[in-house]
């Protein structure tokens, strides 16, 4: 958790860590809150009664006394806001509408048609979040923003510059275009960062400090913390790790390199390691209940993950891995496991500290919920540029 500072002039920022604070307990007290953040005791109390006042936290009952007065729970009013969280994968739109603690009230699911043009898809997009809206009986005034996870390169303006797997879509300004035709907000980033931001915010990791997140989708990319900051990289592009090199004689990839995570581990290579016989989701389900030749594949690309997971841990450093994404279906587990005993066995600081590897628990549907969370984390999570800014 992130420490606050008793500077008069950073109330901002403290209040931001204070409300993170809230979020990523189970029910919280003032004292509690001081002890973890090293802010004093009165400006916890102030900083409380001003988000009691806005309606953005409640009082919910008294925690065990070992005498005195029990202190009083604390916790993020979870109706007090809602974002929708929209997931642009090439083939689908996946929607989630969520309150303020992160928790999906409603989902929606689309199919893009193939060969869709920008303009058209983002006005489906924008139906999909009204439809949503509506169906749930949440009024506009009631919605901070719209959250977009979409495939990259992404600028800094909401600008997709060359996606790799969408023809047509280079220099579409789609944040803009979601902002016009939705009217709310719109924060966007890519579909592993902002799974990653889902995590952090509603997820196994919202106290820990430093995790990365592997994201498995249509392509395979990741999402990183380092020290409770979202870490985005010169170009807002960092942590690729589906093109890091795990096979330096592996077929070539879009990006130029040979043996890529992606090129030897995301659904399309997972079909044609079985021939084009079967989809990626057939193949998943067969190894999963033990099928010899698909469960030969999957494991021979649950050691190339692996392989990657131990660069990025011992790259790092870092407490936690989480794996997400709609790719990996039932075989999560089997990831999970051969990613865990890799990382426990050959990572360089095992000795000194663990590195927990974890499934998402809201795996399938990582990038939504990530994408709604954007807009929680834009607008409340505490930020260092904060303490840099006049």
């Amino acid at each position: 958790m992130q420490q606050g500072t008793n500077l008069p002039k950073v109330g901002s920022y403290n209040r931001s860590v204070v409300l993170e604070t809230i979020q990523a307990s189970d029910g919280i007290s003032r004292v509690r809150i001081a002890a973890m953040t090293g802010l004093t005791a009165q400006t916890v109390s102030v900083i409380v009664r001003r988000l009691l006042e806005e309606g953005l936290v409640v009082e919910d009952g008294s925690a065990p006394s070992r005498g005195g007065k029990r202190p009083t729970i604390l916790r993020v009013s979870a109706e007090a806001g809602y974002a929708v969280g929209v997931h642009f994968d090439p083939k689908a739109l996946s929607c989630v509408l969520a309150d303020l603690a992160g928790r999906p009230v409603a989902r929606l699911h689309l199919p893009v048609r193939p060969g869709a043009r920008p303009d058209g898809v983002v006005r489906q997009m924008a139906r999909a979040a009204r439809r949503i809206l509506r169906e749930a009986g949440v009024p506009d005034g009631k919605v901070l923003g719209v959250g977009l996870a979409c495939p990259g390169p992404l600028d800094e303006d909401g600008v997709m510059v060359s996606p790799p797997r969408l023809a047509h879509w280079d220099r579409v300004p789609i944040r803009a275009l979601l902002r016009e035709y939705t009217g709310f907000p719109v924060t966007v980033d890519n579909d592993a960062t902002a799974a990653a931001i889902g995590e952090r915010w509603a997820g196994i990791a919202r106290s820990t400090p430093s995790f990365a997140y592997l994201y498995l989708g249509t392509g395979i990319g990741g999402g990183l913390f380092l020290d409770n900051q979202v870490y985005r990289g010169r170009s807002l592009n960092a942590a690729e790790f589906g093109h890091m090199t795990v096979d330096p004689q592996g077929p070539g990839c879009y990006c130029g390199n040979r043996g890529c995570v992606e090129a030897v581990c995301c659904p399309s290579a997972i079909e044609a390691a079985m021939g084009g016989l079967r989809d990626h989701a057939a193949i998943c389900a067969a190894a999963a209940s033990g099928e010899p030749a698909a469960l030969r594949v999957i494991e021979r690309v649950a050691e190339r993950l692996a392989d990657a997971a131990v660069s990025v841990v011992n790259l790092l450093d870092i407490d936690l891995l989480v794996l997400g994404g709609p790719a990996l279906r039932e075989v999560g587990e089997i990831y999970r496991e051969v990613i865990a005993r890799a990382v426990s066995s050959r990572s360089l600081a095992r000795r000194l500290h663990p590195v927990r590897v974890e499934t998402s628990p809201i795996a399938a549907d990582a990038a939504a919920i990530g994408a709604a969370s954007l807009v929680f984390h834009a607008t409340y999570a505490p930020r260092l540029g904060t303490l840099l800014s006049g």
